[in-house]
């Protein structure tokens, strides 16, 4: 059978998709015929409804899978509609979202199946199934409507990554993709994550598996990794057949988290490649000895999960227990052993107040790590988060089911007066961290954010579209004074300091 799997990635950075790699490897190893179109605007202007039919009937699939993530979903339900006009294949949903609204999707009639979870084994056995004119009913992970009534088979256990196929590179135009992200290359080592935070639907996944299971945590093996082996021998096929890659970009939710694991990748990487990489790790798994085995491997960059500065939010509202010292001394571990630091960070987060912002805005002065990329809160339906926000009455739904990025805005409303304050932040935080900060520019930067927090919502409407330009400027005139600050680099959400993009050059 041939399977056509759609990959909506519409105003979104240009990504690339370790599961349908995987399911793509999958399915041609049984014999299969793959191909996928990734919507994204970064390769190719996205299509008319004409242009988007036309070439579904040349495609002339037998299945059409589509991958989708929530903010996605209302592009992808948009291009099933068309596809229902262009073929009478079965229309397939996978990915995340079908974990947190299985039902709205199949409500919604543009799509006959969803297939939830790591799906390797499961579309494996439903296309065989399809292909052999065989009952598909009970196939485990599969859900659809059954006399208008939703019936969602139960999960079947995870994935052994040792036994899974080597992914299949070749469906993307993976050198495209290379070429468009500076040579930044995507791997996975591994599948899970240790924690439950409360804006990350991993708690919700991990209790639907172990309910229908019937399984503890422990058995359910959810934090799985591939064999070193593997992630070597894949890193050799990248480096054979594409050209151009500058560095190795891990998104593992947690690299880090088995020390052991990080040691013998350490000491097998370094064996085939001086190529930087980066890694995510957590402040809680995160020491010297592992800073040591990264460095000495050659990692350059070290990514921690912080999301707020505020011990307050963090613990109450995102179940993040960490001390803001601990944070402040993972980055000085990382910065002692040459690793660049880099934070994630999310503002508009519900009961979040101006203080808990400045909060979130002086721990980067104070821990000075070498980059923080910042969003803003988007509350995932199914996730802890989003009931927070929805008991807060914090939401504003209309908003939200047309919301395709986290960095532009946010979906929550929390009066005029914060709501203006957030958009400030959010297109202007470096400006703020520098403010707060013991930097010899930070009397400047004062200055800058007194004048912006003046503005009211008219005069900032006016005034945004020039911020990004205004920061190249004064962030290029305190280089030739070599003047440490952060500024505005890379892309409009994220603040590097400039001893690094400096020595970049």
């Amino acid at each position: 059978m041939k399977i056509l799997f759609l990959y909506p990635n519409a105003g979104s950075q240009l990504g690339f998709n370790y599961g349908i790699a995987h399911l793509s490897a999958v399915l041609k190893q049984a014999g299969h015929d793959v191909a996928l179109w990734q919507l994204c605007d970064d390769i190719e202007p996205l299509p008319s409804e004409e242009q988007f039919i036309k070439r579904l009937q040349q495609e002339s699939a037998d299945i059409i899978g589509f991958s989708v993530v929530t903010n996605q979903w209302p592009y992808a339900k948009k291009l099933a509609a068309w596809a229902r006009k262009a073929t009478n294949a079965p229309l397939v949903c996978g990915g995340i979202h079908t974990m947190a609204a299985a039902e709205e999707i199949l409500r919604s009639q543009v799509f006959d199946f969803i297939i939830r979870g790591e799906a390797e084994e499961a579309l494996a056995e439903f296309v065989d199934r399809l292909s052999k004119n065989q009952g598909h009913a009970d196939v485990e992970n599969l859900g659809f409507l059954q006399n208008g009534a939703l019936r969602l088979n139960p999960l079947r256990p995870l994935p052994d990554l040792k036994k899974l196929p080597f992914k299949d590179y070749d469906i993307f135009d993976f050198q495209k993709i290379i070429d468009a992200k500076n040579g930044w290359t995507g791997l996975m080592a591994s599948r899970g994550c240790p924690f439950s935070c409360t804006y990350c639907f991993n708690h919700q996944l991990v209790s639907d598996y172990r309910r229908d299971l019937g399984c503890s945590v422990k058995e359910l093996n959810y934090i799985r990794h591939f064999e070193v082996e593997q992630m070597i021998k894949e890193i050799e096929h990248l480096l054979q057949n594409y050209h151009n890659i500058s560095m190795f970009i891990f998104d593992d939710d947690l690299f880090t988290f088995y020390r052991e694991y990080v040691k013998q990748f350490c000491a097998a990487y370094k064996k085939i490649s001086s190529l930087p990489f980066v890694v995510n790790a957590h402040v809680g798994f995160f020491e010297e000895q592992r800073a040591r085995y990264l460095a000495d491997a050659n990692c350059s960059i070290v990514k921690f999960g912080v999301e707020s500065g505020s011990e307050r939010i963090r613990r109450r509202i995102l179940q993040r227990r960490m001390k803001n010292e601990e944070i402040i001394n993972a980055i000085k571990t990382a910065h002692q052993h040459g690793l660049h630091t880099s934070i994630f960070l999310m503002i508009g987060l519900p009961d979040e107040t101006h203080a808990d912002v400045m909060a979130t805005i002086r721990l980067m002065a104070k821990a000075k790590p070498g980059r923080y990329r910042w969003s803003f809160f988007f509350p995932f339906p199914g996730t802890k988060a989003y009931e927070l926000s929805d008991q807060g009455g914090y939401i504003d739904f209309a908003k939200m089911a047309q919301m395709e990025n986290f960095t532009d805005g946010s979906c929550l409303n929390f009066g005029k007066k914060h709501n203006l304050f957030l958009k400030k932040v959010g297109r202007a935080m470096p400006w703020f961290v520098n403010a707060e900060s013991n930097l010899v520019v930070a009397d400047f930067y004062r200055k800058k954010v007194e004048e912006i927090l003046a503005l009211d919502e008219k005069s900032w409407e006016e005034r945004t579209a020039t911020i990004e330009q205004e920061d190249k400027e004064i962030s290029e005139k305190f280089v030739s004074r070599e003047l440490s600050h952060y500024a505005i680099k890379y892309n409009r959400f994220m603040g590097v300091i400039s001893d690094y993009f400096t020595a970049e050059r």
